[in-house]
């Protein structure tokens, strides 16, 4: 199957929503690695994590325009983090929502990369289930 061009227009949501998905499962896994010292699920994240990648990265670069983000100031809910598993759950959900955006958008251009991101978001469902539950349970 030959892939369509991506629309340029369409390039800077794609390179936030990568960013944001790959910054999102780090943050976690870090915490896992870090503080939790869950080697398992560390793994799974660092695994996942290198699962979001899309190539060639220039024109995702050539399209970043971070400096006039209309949204860049920190938001208040942003900063409403009172311990590590509200950070875990924030991220978690970043997430999911990043790879959602990016499995829609690959719809229209190339459809095995839009299934790629739609596994990676059910993987971190799973992986956020998991998770969490094992804090309120363990």
């Amino acid at each position: 199957m030959t892939t369509k061009p991506f629309p340029p227009e369409l390039l800077r949501v794609v390179d936030a929503n990568l960013n944001r998905l790959k910054e999102g499962i780090r943050v976690i896994e870090d915490i896992e690695r870090y503080v939790h010292n869950d080697k398992d699920l560390a793994a799974s994240l660092k695994s996942l994590r290198h699962q979001c990648r899309i190539e060639p990265l220039e024109p995702l670069l050539s399209s970043r325009d971070s400096i006039n983000d209309v949204l860049r100031p920190t938001t208040t809910s942003e900063m409403n983090r009172t311990d590590l598993r509200s950070i875990l759950i924030a991220n978690y959900k970043r997430g999911q929502e990043s790879s959602r955006v990016l499995e829609e958008l690959y719809k229209i251009v190339e459809p095995v990369l839009s299934e790629r991101f739609k596994q990676i978001r059910y993987e971190l469902y799973t992986l956020e289930k998991r998770n969490l539950l094992s804090d309120l349970n363990g």
